[in-house]
């Protein structure tokens, strides 16, 4: 095995196999000077403005909590940019008592991993529930939501 460089490990296969593999660097300092806790803290307030805009059909608070080269990856398998997902965002939001459970904020200097259970209610009164995944990103000293994918279970 050999090792070019610290973040790229190439294994030599036979002939027709090779693996690339990129490693995290984690012992590189954020570029933030807030203590971690501050961090969580933020992070677990712009989980809570997401999922009440999505409530609210907030064009506005989303257009201030996503990043320019956001991405959605939606539960039919189709991947959204930002303009289609504000464009959605307009449409009244058609489920009642959507509510996010077990939040999981995973904090990796100036990159956020957000895991969470959500429950809701269909307009004909039928429970549902989903998962979903953000990934947040420290840009300028602001937090941005950069992609999300959920789904129905």
């Amino acid at each position: 095995m050999t090792a070019p460089n610290r973040n790229l490990v190439i294994a030599s296969l036979p002939p027709d196999v090779t693996i690339i593999a990129f490693m995290l660097d984690t012992s590189l300092p954020s570029t933030s000077l807030r203590p971690p806790a501050q961090d969580l803290e933020t992070l677990r307030r712009l989980n809570s403005d997401y999922i009440q805009a999505v409530i609210r059909s907030d064009v506005n608070r989303f257009s201030e909590l996503l990043a320019r080269d956001f991405l959605c990856s939606r539960p039919d398998g189709t991947v959204i940019d930002r303009n289609e997902f504000l464009k959605n965002t307009a449409e009244p939001y058609p489920f009642l008592h959507l509510e996010a459970h077990d939040v999981n904020v995973r904090l990796m200097g100036d990159v956020a991993i957000v895991h969470a259970r959500t429950t809701f209610v269909h307009p004909d009164g039928t429970r549902g529930a989903g998962r979903y995944t953000d990934v947040w990103a420290r840009r300028d000293g602001q937090w941005l939501a950069v992609a999300a994918h959920f789904t129905r279970v």
